[in-house]
């Protein structure tokens, strides 16, 4: 399992105005662009940790995602920020954030013109239901065409269970109606044969890793009674009861996909 790196965010380049919580473009001292997600910002440290684990677990499945590094924000960064709104997102955002690799000239998926193979199609619908991500729509696919490939971006809105807190094990084990609005759904033919598969690949130990990679630093809420430690063991029950009732999701998923054939 390899670990992120942490880069210093040296520029903020500008904002990006397509998403909801506001991200931007910026550069770090490694001379290289991201695509930067901010933890004063929507949903905060929690969609940044959806991001994190949605976007390592695609990964381990084998689906192109770029490569995700934790984003260090300096106290003095954006001070010189003429927008107020952008000013208190970088004042409220000091220290570890997250960020994506730039795919510099890829274009966003469009069914109408791209294709996208049937196999490919049920990873991505399996990983989406498993993973209960309610952002892969065609009004907002969050899929990239670069390089004449299929690249997966913005797992922030994933693990909606985490909102409330108190109910994930119910969720665990529910199917993901939110899925007959999937945008691959009509493609997704093998969604049976991919289950073993990929869960395969989500051993309890690649899980564990995964989880293990959230920072402390967001682990520090103030509205939950429960230790760091605890909350890193609650999404990574989450992901292994998920997984081990994986059969829920998938029928709820082809269940859907009659219905658009």
């Amino acid at each position: 399992m390899r670990k992120l790196r942490t880069v210093n965010v040296t520029r903020y380049i500008t904002p990006l105005r397509e998403g909801g919580s506001l991200p931007a473009l910026a550069e770090a001292d490694d001379d290289f662009k991201y695509v930067l997600k901010f933890k004063g910002a929507g949903h905060g440290v929690k969609a940044l940790i959806a991001e994190l684990l949605g976007g390592e677990i695609a990964r381990t499945l084998k689906l192109n995602v770029p490569e995700l590094v934790f984003a260090h924000l300096d106290e003095a960064f954006g001070r010189t920020e003429a927008d107020e709104e952008i000013q208190d997102l970088l004042q409220f955002s000091q220290g570890l954030n997250l960020a994506l690799h730039y795919l510099s000239g890829a274009v966003t998926y469009d069914m109408a013109v791209n294709d996208c193979e049937a196999l490919l199609a049920s990873k991505i619908v399996w990983l989406d239901a498993y993973i209960t991500n309610v952002d892969r729509t065609f009004r907002n696919t969050n899929l990239l065409i670069w390089h004449k490939e299929l690249w997966l971006i913005d797992h922030g809105a994933a693990f909606y269970f985490h909102h409330s807190w108190n109910n994930w094990e119910q969720t665990s084990k529910t199917p993901f109606s939110l899925i007959k609005d999937h945008v691959l759904l009509p493609k997704a033919a093998f969604l049976t044969t991919v289950d073993e598969e990929l869960k395969a690949l989500l051993t309890d130990e690649r899980l564990k890793k995964i989880v293990n990679l959230i920072p402390e630093e967001w682990l520090q809420w103030e509205t939950a009674d429960i230790t760091p430690e605890e909350i890193k063991n609650t999404y990574f029950e989450f992901l292994k009861t998920r997984r081990d009732h994986s059969q829920i999701f998938v029928k709820q998923a082809e269940d859907a996909r009659k219905t658009l054939i």
